[in-house]
């Protein structure tokens, strides 16, 4: 009887019966009952002896009766507390958020249409959203350029030349038009997170209208836009150098990168945790280690003569990645949650920057960052001997062996530097901050525009299910896997007011501690070069 009390939630015909047996409770302990006494620590009267046994077991079994009503949740407990009661009668359950997955059908170019256009946020944990991690105060700064003038027409479609595609969203709809395939699907990916951004932030985004290049390198070069022929196109991508004013936004494989089988990042990210908790930073390989294509770039082909050789050892350990032969053996060596087993590890461009830079700075370990022309838009807000420590591009094979030998001979530091930069990225870099990164830097471009958004004839509507059903195997995996099935209960974190000042003190802090470790490294090596 107990046992069926405990696992069954009466139905709603009884909701009336148990209304009237709580009040009847409510109103015994309100009652200054010997019952109510017993609950405030006071004895009942003196029974007489040959009732103790009896009167023993009525009580245990009331009390065995009452608690199994409290775990069933037909009496709040509050209502025996000592100082509270009774604050409620009824406990409130939270009602859980209706779920949109994905729908497949035979007519796959339709989108399905029911899922919300608006949402109602409540703020993270309080009575507002917190702020923004530092690295969005660099989104103001990519649309600096056309602060003062806004964007025209004119400008998005000088970036046509190199575009992709077109996204236009359009009362919260969201529609592309294309021009060229990019590599592998990167091109669609990067629709699919957008589109995801639109299903975590329904009806949030405004009207707007964008150019998308899925290139590496940045191609819209401060140079070629100043004078009379100022206006540059505010032209997408993945990432940026000093000399261009592309417009960096989040990668396409936060969503998965499927030709490499890397899933998406919130998966990702939990792999790595796990990973991280199998060896102890201070037990693991005291050594450098880098896994990779060398052949993308030249730095990275320069990167492998720093390998341990018959002749050196520079303090490296140094993997070529054949991706070719991976996906024949079935991607068992490229888990990036089994990667953190070396005390240190090793950031080298690719071809621009590398979308392993974020796997390879969760892993705890102190990421020697080979120094980089480019950057994502969440290494601007990271700092060498705090988030990572930093490697001299020209000097590489000297300056990784320093490096190790600094970290191996001051392991609380070194030790202090990985979990710091870890700690950015699984906390200042979640999906929900991913998101909100897309969200501000969108709404801020739309806020630029001088005309207004129009469907072009050849842009078609995209929805969740016209990208993820006609695919299959690990594409349609990963969208499955990366979709957002309910808009968030939670507002966007807030947007730092725009600061040069404090982009240009962080910057010159930046500088000054790369040049710190460079004067260390320098030092080393002339009492190194003394000995021999």
């Amino acid at each position: 009887m107990f046992l069926q009390i405990n696992l069954y939630r009466p139905p709603s015909k009884f909701r009336t019966m148990k209304k009237d047996y709580d009040e009847k409770v409510v109103n015994l302990v309100r009652s200054g009952s010997r019952l109510h006494r017993y609950f405030r620590g006071r004895w009942w009267h003196p029974v007489k002896k040959e009732h103790q046994q009896n009167n023993c077991l009525v009580v245990f079994f009331f009390m065995l009766f009452v608690g199994a009503l409290v775990f069933a949740g037909w009496i709040n407990e509050s209502i025996f507390s000592v100082d509270s009661y009774p604050k409620s009668i009824l406990t409130s359950r939270k009602t859980r958020r209706p779920e949109y997955p994905l729908k497949c059908n035979q007519n796959q170019t339709q989108c399905p249409g029911n899922y919300p256009t608006a949402y109602n946020p409540i703020s993270r944990g309080g009575s507002s959203a917190p702020t923004c991690p530092d690295y969005f105060r660099w989104i103001q700064e990519d649309l600096r350029p056309w602060r003062e003038t806004g964007i025209t027409r004119e400008m998005v479609e000088k970036g046509r030349r190199t575009a992709h595609f077109r996204v236009l969203i359009v009362s919260g709809k969201v529609y592309v038009e294309s021009y060229r395939k990019s590599l592998q699907t990167r091109d669609t990916f990067t629709l699919w997170g957008i589109l995801q951004l639109v299903r975590w932030y329904p009806g949030r985004l405004p009207d707007l209208e964008l150019l998308f290049d899925c290139d590496d390198r940045p191609v819209v070069q401060e140079r070629d836009f100043r004078g009379s022929n100022a206006g540059p196109p505010p032209l997408f991508r993945y990432c940026g150098d000093d000399w261009s004013l592309d417009i960096v936004l989040p990668d396409w494989s936060f969503w998965g990168w499927a030709e490499t089988n890397i899933k998406p990042w919130q998966m990702v990210l939990k792999d790595i945790k796990e990973g991280n908790k199998r060896t102890k930073w201070k037990d693991r390989v005291p050594y450098a280690y880098w896994r990779g294509n060398p052949f993308v770039s030249p730095t990275r082909g320069s990167l492998m003569t720093c390998n341990v050789s018959d002749n050196n050892d520079w303090n490296t350990r140094l993997y070529v990645q054949d991706w070719v032969q991976q996906s024949r053996q079935g991607y068992n060596e490229t888990n990036l949650e089994d990667q953190c087993t070396h005390r240190y590890k090793i950031y080298v461009e690719g071809w621009a920057w590398s979308v392993s830079e974020k796997y390879i700075i969760a892993c705890n370990s102190p990421t020697l960052y080979i120094k980089s022309s480019f950057y994502d838009f969440l290494v601007r807000g990271m700092l060498p001997l705090k988030n990572y420590w930093p490697i001299d591009d020209n000097e590489k094979c000297k300056s990784v062996k320093f490096a190790v030998e600094w970290g191996n001979n001051h392991t609380d530091k070194a030790e202090e530097i990985g979990e710091a930069g870890s700690k950015f990225i699984h906390e200042d870099l979640k999906m929900e901050y991913v998101y909100d990164y897309m969200f501000h830097l969108l709404n801020e471009y739309a806020k630029l525009l001088k005309f207004n958004v129009t469907i072009p004839k050849g842009a078609v509507e995209i929805c969740s299910e016209t990208l993820a059903c006609p695919t299959n195997g690990v594409w349609r995996k990963f969208m499955v896997d990366s979709m957002v099935t309910s808009p968030t209960d939670t507002s966007p974190c807030t947007l730092h007011p725009y600061d040069p000042t404090f982009l240009e003190t962080f910057l010159e802090k930046k500088g000054n501690l790369t040049r710190q470790v460079e004067m260390w490294e320098k030092e080393y090596w002339e009492k190194h070069d003394k000995k021999q």
